[in-house]
This record gives structure tokens, C-alpha cells and sequence, in this order.
């Protein structure tokens, strides 16, 4: 797999992956590893049908692939790289901005469900309520110490990735955690004003 995450420039992959049921079976194959259409639908409480075509699309734009069988009739899928983001270059054509403004909409709704959903499961465990935190910040930047700190933030985000492919990596006790960032002026109507 490469390292590097997969950077999304084309409307169509972007289209592709702005699903709630492909981006959940991505997840569910980054976190597990290899699984049939079958046992995705079993996590998912998708039909088998379902997630199998859903599968076939995520092929078609290399998001998934087939694993190696360990014989029989079972057919397991996996992801075909860890990661992936979408490119805001300057270039980008009005069909491009439009699809990945819906891709990162999705994006952050999940994360959102799932950071309120984590922290009423946590509730009554003291250990993870204190580390499962929100923090949020506001400064006056130029556009490249944003970018800069953005550069920070997804380096100690990225910092144990290799966990999710190893699991003899993953310390005792370890949880599946998420860390979620962004920086973005306030009022992009205003940037560059200063007071």
C-alpha cells in the first residue's frame, strides 16, 4: 500500500466516495482488514447484495480491491490505500470544488455524530472521558501559518497510523480513536483584514 494518503482530483471519485454506506465499508476495511461483502453487511446491517455492489463501485475507482482468498467461495475486498483527501488546488474546475465540498460536508457530519455518540459512551468511564477532549482556537494567521499548522496538526494525527495495519503495534488496552482537525479562517469574506 502506498504510503502516502490517496489525494481525490477527479468529480467522479469524489462523487464515488461521498456516500454514507462506502465511506462506512471503507472504515470498516481499514480497521479490519480484509472482509467479504458478507461479513460487511453483518457490521453494517446492510443487505449482502447491497454491500457487494457498493463494493464494485468502490473498485471501479480503486478504492477497494480484491484480497487474496483463502479458498472456498470467499471473496474478501480491502482497501487499496490507508487515507485520502481531496486536492482545493487553484486549477480546480467548478465540478470538482462542487464535489468535494459535498465529500468533506459528509465527512465532517460523521465525525460529528461520532464524536457526541463516543462521548455519551464514555460517560462512565473516568480514564476515556478525560482523554476523549474538544479544544478549539482562535488567532490572527497569514495564509501559510495556517497551512503550516494544518502541516503540525495532521503529522500528530498521523503519528500511529501504522497501528491500523498492525495490530502487533497497538499497545495493551488500546482503543480505535479518532482525531479530527481543522483550521480555516473564521469569515473567508474577510481574509486578509486585519484590525
Amino acid at each position: 500500500m502506498p504510503d502516502e494518503p490517496r489525494r481525490l482530483k477527479d468529480p467522479r471519485e469524489l462523487r464515488a466516495i461521498a456516500h454514507p454506506l462506502r465511506m462506512a465499508i471503507l472504515e470498516q476495511l481499514t480497521m479490519h482488514g480484509p472482509l467479504t461483502a458478507t461479513e460487511l453487511s453483518e457490521r453494517l446491517g446492510e443487505s449482502p447484495a447491497n454491500c457487494s455492489w457498493h463494493l464494485r463501485k468502490l473498485a471501479e475507482h480503486n478504492f477497494v480491491e480484491e484480497a487474496e482468498s483463502t479458498g472456498g467461495r470467499r471473496r474478501p475486498w480491502q482497501v487499496s490505500s490507508i487515507g485520502m483527501g481531496w486536492n482545493q488546488e487553484d486549477d480546480a474546475d467548478a465540478e470538482t470544488l462542487m464535489a468535494g465540498h459535498a465529500l468533506t460536508r459528509m465527512w465532517l457530519e460523521r465525525w460529528v455524530d461520532r464524536f457526541l455518540t463516543a462521548e455519551q459512551a464514555v460517560a462512565d468511564k473516568p480514564e476515556w472521558r478525560r482523554a476523549a477532549t474538544l479544544s478549539q482556537s482562535a488567532t490572527w494567521l497569514t495564509a501559510d501559518e495556517l497551512a503550516e499548522m494544518n502541516a503540525e496538526m495532521s503529522a500528530v494525527m498521523m503519528r500511529h497510523l501504522d497501528r491500523l495495519e498492525d495490530p502487533s503495534k497497538r499497545p495493551e488496552g488500546a482503543q480505535l480513536c479518532e482525531l479530527v482537525g481543522w483550521g480555516a479562517p473564521v469569515d473567508p469574506s474577510i481574509a486578509g483584514e486585519s484590525r
